[in-house]
């Protein structure tokens, strides 16, 4: 895979909230990013009219705001999932004592691609971060490795995350209701080779159940798996 700088490879990009940087990157489809945001600080109010994300929380509680009102705002513990559709508005600050751990799913590999719509540190009119705001990744930060054949696992806070590749459900139906995947490589079909789950999308298992009546995977599945310890 080439490494490209404006992939922000082995980089960690400093923001006025923490720091954020790219764990996983699968051409430019799709980037897997780590956000760290420090004790009561918070994201701007921002969209990304290109792109869809999605979040994974992994250690720490967050208050979410989607949309353009602070009411539309909502505690999420982690580990939960939620995934914003492009144009949608919206925040994050962190409401626990130590810093919020998130991962952040892009499809596709757009950094640019964000619109801020308020910043209390003044970036309304900035787009990503550049020049001195970036630094080389060191060891000691995790970074996911490529699937091969044996399944990877980490740990963040309250938080398992293991990388898995599955030809068909029935190992996937067997965990607990709350455990969360994220799409990483391959699709669920339907009969005409329709995709119905791909690349960055992130379900829960009663969501698999559901579909695993109907549809099924197209070779190969590449997943994160994230639940609690």
């Amino acid at each position: 895979m080439k490494n490209n700088k404006n992939y922000y490879d082995n980089r960690v990009v400093f923001k006025p909230w923490g720091y954020e940087y790219v764990v996983y990157r699968s051409g430019n489809n799709l980037s897997v990013t780590i956000l760290n945001i420090n004790s009561n600080k918070s994201t701007s109010l921002h969209c990304h009219p290109k792109k869809k994300t999605g979040f994974v929380l992994l250690s720490g509680k967050a208050l979410i705001q989607l949309g353009l009102w602070k009411q539309e705002s909502k505690v999420y513990k982690s580990p939960s999932k939620l995934m914003i559709r492009t144009g949608l508005f919206h925040s994050i600050k962190c409401i626990s004592k130590k810093p919020l751990i998130a991962l952040e799913f892009e499809t596709p590999v757009a950094k640019n691609d964000l619109v801020r719509y308020f910043d209390k540190y003044g970036r309304e009119n900035i787009s990503y971060e550049k020049g001195n705001k970036k630094t080389f990744i060191k060891n000691n930060l995790v970074k996911f490795n490529k699937f091969k054949k044996k399944i990877q696992k980490y740990s963040f806070g309250s938080s398992e995350v293991s990388l898995e590749q599955h030809k068909n459900f029935h190992k996937l139906l067997k965990e607990k209701k709350d455990t969360i995947f994220g799409i990483l490589g391959g699709n669920v079909t339907n009969k005409i080779k329709k995709n119905i789950l791909s690349q960055g999308d992130i379900i829960k298992v009663g969501t698999i159940k559901k579909l695993a009546k109907v549809f099924k995977i197209n070779k190969k599945l590449i997943v994160l798996k994230i639940k609690k310890k």
